[in-house]
């Protein structure tokens, strides 16, 4: 079955709400495409500006991250709520950084995950593995872990609608991007894994990113896979050169 293409952009730790409008603006004539879904992921502190800069282009606003509570004494955190309330549409679960440097575990990206379904929200979920688990060979054994954990008392009806963004963690902002064979080779299995737990209708809808340094140069390649149905873009979503990525096609 045909997916449709999905680019986001992972802005993280970048743009100030200024220097975000900036952005937008650039970008605005840059990233139509009728063909794809285009969503911007940005700081909390930029999301009430960016979702008022896209209203009427074809861009869609997501969070980089969320807190399991509606609301409650958790000093700094964003609810699910407060960004649907803003505008929201998806939001990024499992990153390899919140992982990393936030000890976020899969017990509780789950309750993450089930959260932003509650909500409304899109989860953009992350998965990947690290360069010595690729050398060890456990790529698919640490990815099949992830999700099945991730996604724990998720319905099938509700994995429909996610996205599952594979981010091997040694291409991140590394300049290394995984060659199209082996990105397809893990989007492919991350499919059969759906397949699996659920039924092979929900393993072709469910849209499956690539993330690890794609950019203008090999978006095209990549997003030519059968598996691979967008890509989740870290650097390269914050210059002119993203519009080349959303317009692999042309």
């Amino acid at each position: 079955m045909a997916r449709r293409k999905i680019i986001a952009g992972n802005w993280k730790m970048n743009m100030t709400p200024s220097q975000a409008l900036k952005l937008v603006e650039e970008l605005k004539p840059l990233v139509v495409n009728d063909d794809v879904d285009v969503v911007y992921c940005v700081p909390a502190i930029d999301i009430v500006p960016v979702v008022e800069a896209v209203k009427g282009t074809n861009v869609a606003v997501g969070a980089e991250n969320m807190y399991v509570e509606d609301s409650g004494a958790f000093t700094g955190e964003i609810s699910a709520p407060m960004l649907v309330d803003a505008g929201v549409k998806y939001v990024i679960i499992g990153h390899s950084e919140r992982r990393d440097y936030f000890n976020e575990d899969d017990a509780f990206l789950n309750k993450k995950v089930i959260k932003a379904i509650e909500a409304g929200l899109t989860p953009i979920l992350c998965c990947g593995e690290s360069l010595e688990q690729r050398e060890l060979g456990v790529t698919m054994d640490w990815i099949r872990l992830q999700i099945k954990s991730d996604l724990a008392n998720v319905s099938a009806d509700d994995v429909k609608n996610i996205v599952i963004a594979y981010e091997p963690i040694w291409a991140i902002g590394t300049g290394k991007t995984a060659t199209s064979d082996q990105a397809e080779e893990v989007c492919k299995g991350i499919r059969e894994l759906i397949a699996e737990m659920y039924d092979q209708a929900t393993a072709d809808a469910v849209r499956i990113q690539y993330g690890g340094s794609m950019n203008a140069g090999n978006a095209a390649e990549l997003l030519a896979k059968p598996n691979i149905d967008g890509g989740l873009i870290g650097g390269a979503s914050l210059k002119a050169d993203f519009g080349k990525v959303v317009n692999y096609n042309k």
